[in-house]
């Protein structure tokens, strides 16, 4: 038969092995293998990434919409950036900026708004509304005095922090509605597209 002092001895064993166990499996999990911390690097650098180029476009189309046309440059747009539209590729930095500069001479008391930008890797979608008097030529629309609220999204290509491609989707009708007809929806409360 086992004395009681023996019972005691193996049981004390068995909780110094059992903890010895325990603080072996816990340093050996605890430690990150090179593959996850490099996975873990890997993805905070390109949340990282995200976080600034999402915030360096905000900043660009906010400063482009004060009417300082200057910002449409070679630090924040790609050489041969491209604007995807219906009427064929714009491609190039001094392109870029005459195609939305119809905006500012389109309009007068325009407000340019973005309402949310997100994006994943090196892509980004802006959602965005666009308020204004139609008082000047507008790709080829003749002012008509007509108010413009619009709203779309644009996708968006990023490389090397620098903006490389960019697509505007809005309804076109709606626009040119509000353009040429004087669309009823064109108030402060409702958008022509939402």
């Amino acid at each position: 038969m086992i004395k009681s002092e023996e019972k005691v001895m193996i049981h004390t064993k068995k909780i110094y092995v059992g903890m010895i166990i325990t603080i072996f499996f816990a340093i050996l999990t605890s430690c990150g293998s090179p593959i996850k911390n490099e996975k873990l690097t890997e993805l905070q650098n390109a949340k990282e990434r995200l976080e600034q180029n999402i915030s360096m476009y905000d900043e660009t189309w906010k400063i482009f919409f004060t009417g300082d046309t200057s910002i449409v440059n070679s630090e924040r747009f790609q050489e041969d950036v491209v604007v995807v539209t219906a009427q064929g590729d714009i491609t190039g930095i001094d392109a870029t900026r005459n195609y939305y500069y119809n905006f500012l001479t389109g309009f007068s008391d325009y407000n340019f708004t973005i309402l949310e930008v997100v994006g994943q890797g090196n892509r980004l979608v802006k959602h965005w509304n666009f308020k204004g008097t139609h008082t000047g030529n507008f790709f080829g629309i003749p002012a008509s005095g007509n108010k413009l609220n619009l709203s779309g999204t644009t996708m968006v290509t990023m490389k090397d922090g620098k903006i490389a491609k960019e697509q505007d989707f809005f309804d076109m009708m709606s626009m040119v509605n509000q353009l040429t007809a004087g669309d009823v929806n064109a108030d402060e409360t409702k958008a022509g597209v939402n």
